[in-house]
C-alpha cells in the first residue's frame, strides 16, 4: 500500500515537472514575441497614386505619379541606411485595385490603409505633389490629422527639415487637416508629405531631378529621426 502511494506521488511530481516545462516554454515563447514586436523598427512610405491615376498633372505634363515613386523609393534607402524596416504601399506604377474594380479609387485607398493597419509601424509618410492656380506659390508642406499630437509633433519635424534643405525664402508650415482619406482612416501616426508645386516651373523643373529627389528624401529621413529621437 505504502509503495503504491509512492509511485503515485512520484507520478503526480512529474506530471508536474512536465507541466513546468511546456508553460515555462510557451511563455519564454511569449516573451520573445513581444521583445521583437517591441523592437520592430518600421516605417511605410506611401507612394501616391499610381496606374490609372496619374495625380497632378503639372508643368510640361510632368505626373505626380512618377515622382511620388521616384522619391518614395529614395526615402526608403535613407531610411533603411538609418537602420529602419520600410514598407511601400507600391513598388511600381501600379494603383492599387483589382482591374474589374467599379471604383479603383475607393479600393485604391482601402488597400493603402489595410497595408498600414497590417503593418503597424512607427509611422507613415505618404509622399505627394502640390497644385496651385497661382504658378508662384512654391514650396514643400506638411499636413497631419488636425486632432493627431503625434502626427503634428512629426508634421512640425518633417517641416523644419524640409524647409531647411531646400531653402525656402518663404517656408510653409504643416497645417492640421480633417478631410483627407488617409488622415483620417489611419490609426497610427500618419502624415502627408507635399514635396513641392507641379504648377510652379523652377519648382517642377527640380523635382523631376535625381540630386533634388534624394536632397528631398534625405530631409524626410532627417525630419522622421528628430521626431523619433525626441520620442
Amino acid at each position: 500500500m505504502r509503495r503504491y502511494k509512492y509511485l503515485a506521488e512520484l507520478s503526480m511530481a512529474c506530471l508536474l515537472l512536465v507541466c513546468f516545462f511546456f508553460l515555462s516554454r510557451e511563455a519564454a515563447q511569449v516573451s520573445v514575441a513581444l521583445t521583437s514586436e517591441k523592437e520592430r523598427q518600421v516605417i511605410v512610405v506611401d507612394p501616391g497614386h499610381g496606374g490609372i491615376d496619374p495625380g497632378m498633372i503639372g508643368v510640361g505634363e510632368l505626373e505626380e505619379k512618377g515622382i511620388n515613386l521616384a522619391v518614395s523609393l529614395k526615402v526608403k534607402s535613407v531610411l533603411e541606411q538609418m537602420g529602419y524596416e520600410v514598407v511601400l504601399t507600391r513598388e511600381k506604377d501600379e494603383g492599387l485595385y483589382e482591374e474589374s474594380s467599379h471604383n479603383k479609387k475607393a479600393q485604391d485607398m482601402q488597400r493603402r490603409i489595410g497595408v498600414i493597419d497590417e503593418t503597424r509601424p512607427l509611422l507613415t509618410v505618404s509622399i505627394h505633389q502640390n497644385s496651385y492656380q497661382d504658378p508662384e506659390v512654391r514650396g514643400p508642406q506638411v499636413f497631419f490629422y488636425k486632432d493627431s499630437i503625434e502626427g503634428e509633433k512629426l508634421a512640425k519635424a518633417l517641416q523644419s527639415s524640409l524647409n531647411t534643405a531646400t531653402e525656402q525664402e518663404r517656408p510653409r508650415e504643416a497645417k492640421g487637416n480633417s478631410s483627407y482619406y488617409l488622415l483620417k482612416r489611419s490609426q497610427g501616426t500618419l502624415v502627408i508629405i507635399e514635396c513641392g508645386f507641379l504648377t510652379n516651373e523652377e519648382e517642377a523643373a527640380l523635382l523631376k531631378t535625381e540630386a533634388y529627389q534624394q536632397k528631398v528624401a534625405e530631409a524626410i529621413g532627417e525630419g522622421i529621426r528628430t521626431y523619433l529621437e525626441g520620442e
